[in-house]
């Protein structure tokens, strides 16, 4: 708080400014023998004057004092820019994404890689590999685009089990579940938060778990995955336990924090959002697509522990929990340069994780059109 030191140097001088506001005082005592002369026009004129001179003193230590109280509070800032500190963040600040966590999702114009978050959703990304596993994607489609919300997909088929409608749905592969309980919330003891200073607004608490935005309550004891921009979470029905990671959805607007708690998060987008976000917007009810031949297709989504090495996109995320997670945050934090106005603040959504190819001599090609083949 920059304004404590300064309202704590005014405090010390009310003293002097209360002092040359108090009155005069009393005659002393007759039985002295003197009487006490009254004050002159030029003797009070000179005492206000002191006064006067006094509390100028006092406003000039205040302003000081403040400028002091600054300059200390931007002492510990970082004078580099966020580009600089993720250019020069050390090797080890990086961490290699698990490609039994990496989903590779190939569509027409180019793939997109989701990291599975198992820590908080254990059921829903067993699920959700066995899926992949069985190709149960390949071949279906985008059935949902609605502007500043999500994008969504799965089987156009599936039976609507609120509408009491029987379709012609798509059987899940070997291994994969038809039904799975929700997965809104985990136990916050041992869960590594790196929490954020600021007010997040939405949970007592909030930070980020391994590069994933993460709430948190600590009087209810629990944590969860937050709804940010590329958040992927799995469409449930009316019933809480009616999701089971086959239609998936991500967030392609404003972070609507209020599905937070009330939908199984399985993860986020870290490569590729451009082909989820800029896909043309559904003109049915709530965005869904009320033509089949709108439907975007999928050619294939596979867990990139099934491609071959060759072909295996090698992610890195920054990790939340080092020296250099923190400076980014307060170089997001405390803007200078173009900025006119500093916020002075940051929250979850904002502060996402930055992500990077790994580094290698081999090329991995990403963003190319046409499907890898799978090591069934």
């Amino acid at each position: 708080m920059k304004t404590l030191p300064l309202m704590a140097a005014l405090a010390l001088a009310v003293p002097l400014l209360a002092t040359a506001a108090d009155p005069a005082p009393a005659a002393a005592p007759a039985s002295e023998g003197k009487a006490t002369p009254a004050m002159t026009p030029g003797a009070a004129g000179r005492s206000a004057g002191e006064a006067g001179r006094a509390a100028g003193k006092a406003g000039k230590a205040a302003g000081e004092a403040g400028r002091a109280a600054a300059k200390a509070a931007g002492a510990g800032r970082t004078t580099r820019t966020s580009a600089d500190i993720i250019a020069t963040a050390p090797v080890a600040d990086w961490r290699d994404v698990d490609p039994d966590n990496l989903l590779v999702m190939t569509l027409p114009k180019g793939q997109v890689l989701i990291e599975l978050a198992p820590r908080f959703a254990p059921a829903h990304v067993d699920n959700i590999r066995a899926l992949a596993r069985g190709g149960y994607w390949d071949g279906l489609a985008v059935v949902r685009v609605q502007d500043n919300f999500v994008t969504q997909w799965g089987d156009p088929d599936a039976d609507d089990e609120d509408a009491g409608i029987k379709g012609k749905a798509r059987p899940f592969p070997a291994g994969a579940k038809d039904h799975l309980p929700a997965e809104f919330s985990i136990p916050l003891k041992g869960v590594p938060l790196t929490a954020l200073p600021d007010v997040d607004g939405w949970a007592p608490r909030a930070g980020h778990v391994d590069g994933f935005p993460v709430a948190a309550d600590p009087k209810a004891g629990k944590a969860w995955l937050a709804h940010c921009y590329g958040t992927v979470g799995a469409g449930r029905g009316n019933a809480v336990d009616s999701s089971t990671g086959a239609e998936l959805y991500t967030v392609i607007g404003h972070a609507p924090r209020g599905l937070d708690l009330n939908i199984t998060v399985v993860g986020r987008v870290l490569k590729g959002m451009e082909f989820l976000s800029s896909l043309p917007r559904g003109g049915g009810a709530m965005g869904f697509y009320d033509k089949p031949e709108q439907r975007q297709g999928i050619e294939r989504i596979a867990l990139a522990s099934a491609l071959p090495e060759d072909q295996r996109p090698a992610m890195q995320v920054l990790r939340t929990d080092t020296a250099t997670w923190k400076e980014l945050l307060e170089a997001r934090r405390h803007r200078g340069g173009w900025f006119v106005h500093s916020p002075e603040h940051t929250e979850i959504c904002s502060a996402a994780a930055p992500v990077r190819a790994k580094p290698m001599d081999r090329d991995v090609k990403l963003n190319e059109p046409k499907s890898p083949e799978l090591k069934r």
